[in-house]
């Protein structure tokens, strides 16, 4: 008796169709997890929001010899090259005289911040207090205090630290910056405001204009003057006077010179000085730079108590004596006197030199004349550019007047500075024409300028730009549309059924393969019997 085996196709058939239905299963799991993770990757990606850094703000302390200026900067948290496009929004001019003068209290100096710092703080967002850096620098004034007391200048200026550590904003430094950085600093202020150093370009986007000149600066304070210039590529670098300078991802080769006691204020009382010199024992003299009609009165201490005039004093120097100048408004014994003021003989005919022997390349391009340039200019109805004899004829016309015409002349009446526009006018010829050399030609190239735009023309300006090549960038902020955690989370469960799909479909894969190969096996071993 035989035992027949036979096949039974339509039993095959149905364990056929149950064997591809979890196939099919895992195939659609599979293409709807790939498409799920393709979906939520291109999301992630794509439409992800980029929130760039609000503005910085910065504060800087223009601690000058005549007064304090406070000003408020602000740049975008991401920079240009590394450095801040740092544009002002404020400026508050502190009431009183300059830090220096507090050197018998100075525990007082700060009291007359308060009123500005008040102002200071509502232009600033308060969230953003704490990480709005604050900076004092302090220039000539403080600079001749420290030489003839340095403890005197100390005791200022840690007066002063106390003061701005208690202010809600975060106080980096306070220092007396050296004469040449003054000028290097101004000299930025100049380029950077002419926009010598960026411009926009046609997508908005700031570049370095292309085969744009810099621009000198001149700089005339109340107790130094600066000068600076790009120089040549040939000049010598063997000198203290020439810098290298690189802002904005470009390297500038700077002459610079500040001459310390020629400021306008301590150049005056030098002047005052040296009229005193040719008495003896009177206490009334004249001024041929002090209008007609006008009588003023000094203390000996308020003309020789400056280390600019020390050497001049009197040998019966009593700091409480009265002295009384009677003004005679004669400008060509006036511009005769004021050049005595500089030693231009020290130069010997050298041509690279300004006066005092001090070194200094030919003055060439534009230059920006601001401060006491200004100031001075602006008295006379002058401003921008404007010719050396044009200059001229305007000094001579108002030093000519007397003290009763001018005072009807001018609008704004200060007579601390109306009386010494005659002086200073004069002083600014010797110190341009005669010191650093303009001529009739090169004098038109002067411009002389208060501020650009809202912007003031100061050294402190330039000063925050070096900072914030100092100050950390801020990197754009990305908020994403899914949570980064959802979104690695939903990518790893994803990724595992995916993985698990093929898994399962390699398992079927395998498992087809071995049944067929059993199938074929029996089948043969049915077809041999």
């Amino acid at each position: 008796m035989f035992t027949v085996l036979t096949r039974q196709p339509c039993e095959q058939a149905g364990l056929k169709v149950l064997s591809r239905t979890p196939a099919i299963i895992a195939l659609a799991v599979l293409f709807l997890s790939i498409v799920v993770l393709m979906a939520i990757t291109l999301i992630q990606t794509h439409q992800k929001e980029v929130l760039f850094p609000g503005p910085k703000y910065g504060i800087v302390l223009d601690a000058g010899s005549s007064r304090t200026t406070i000003y408020v900067y602000q740049w975008p948290a991401e920079k240009a090259n590394n450095t801040g496009v740092v544009s002002q929004t404020f400026k508050c001019n502190v009431k009183g005289s300059g830090i220096s003068n507090y050197a018998e209290n100075p525990q007082d100096a700060p009291k007359a911040f308060e009123d500005c710092m008040q102002k200071v703080k509502g232009h600033i967002p308060v969230h953003l207090h704490g990480s709005t850096c604050v900076y004092l620098g302090a220039t000539a004034g403080m600079r001749l205090l420290r030489l003839q007391n340095e403890t005197a200048a100390n005791e200022v200026l840690e007066s002063i630290e106390n003061y701005l550590e208690s202010q809600p904003f975060d106080f980096r430094d306070a220092q007396i910056i050296s004469g040449q950085e003054e000028g290097i600093y101004g000299w930025i202020t100049a380029n950077y405001l002419m926009g010598n150093f960026l411009e926009k370009n046609l997508w908005h986007m700031w570049v370095h204009p292309s085969g744009k000149e810099t621009t000198g600066a001149l700089d005339l304070g109340g107790a130094s003057t600066q000068i600076s210039f790009a120089a040549e590529e040939k000049v010598g670098l063997n000198t203290s006077d020439i810098m290298k300078v690189t802002l904005y991802g470009y390297e500038y080769t700077l002459y610079t010179h500040s001459f310390q006691c020629y400021g306008r204020n301590e150049a005056e009382k030098r002047f005052l000085a040296t009229i005193l010199q040719d008495y003896t024992t009177e206490t009334r003299f004249t001024n041929p730079c002090y209008p007609q009609n006008y009588t003023t009165t000094f203390t000996e201490a308020q003309v020789f108590g400056s280390l600019c005039t020390e050497d001049l004093r009197p040998e019966r120097y009593n700091p409480n004596n009265i002295i009384t100048f009677e003004g005679t408004g004669d400008p060509p014994l006036c511009r005769e006197k004021v050049a005595s003021l500089f030693n231009f003989s020290a130069c010997r005919d050298h041509e690279a030199c300004s006066f005092d022997g001090v070194y200094q390349p030919r003055v060439k391009g534009s230059f920006v004349a601001f401060a006491g340039f200004y100031y001075t200019a602006n008295a006379f109805n002058l401003s921008g550019s404007f010719s050396l004899h044009t200059f001229n004829l305007s000094t001579w016309n108002f030093c000519s007047k007397n003290w009763s015409q001018i005072s009807l002349l001018l609008p704004q009446f200060d007579e601390q500075y109306v009386r010494s526009y005659c002086f200073s006018a004069h002083y600014i010829y010797h110190l341009l024409v005669s010191g650093y050399k303009f001529t009739e030609e090169s004098w038109r190239q002067i411009h002389f300028k208060k501020e650009v735009g809202n912007s003031s023309i100061a050294w402190s300006l330039g000063y925050m730009l070096s900072l914030t090549n100092q100050i950390p960038a801020e990197s754009p902020l990305i908020r994403l549309p899914i949570k980064p955690s959802a979104f690695v989370g939903t990518l790893a469960f994803f990724a595992a059924v995916v993985l698990l799909c093929l898994t399962y479909l390699v398992y079927l894969c395998v498992l087809s393969r071995n049944q067929r190969h059993s199938q074929h096996a029996l089948d043969n071993m049915v077809d041999s019997e």
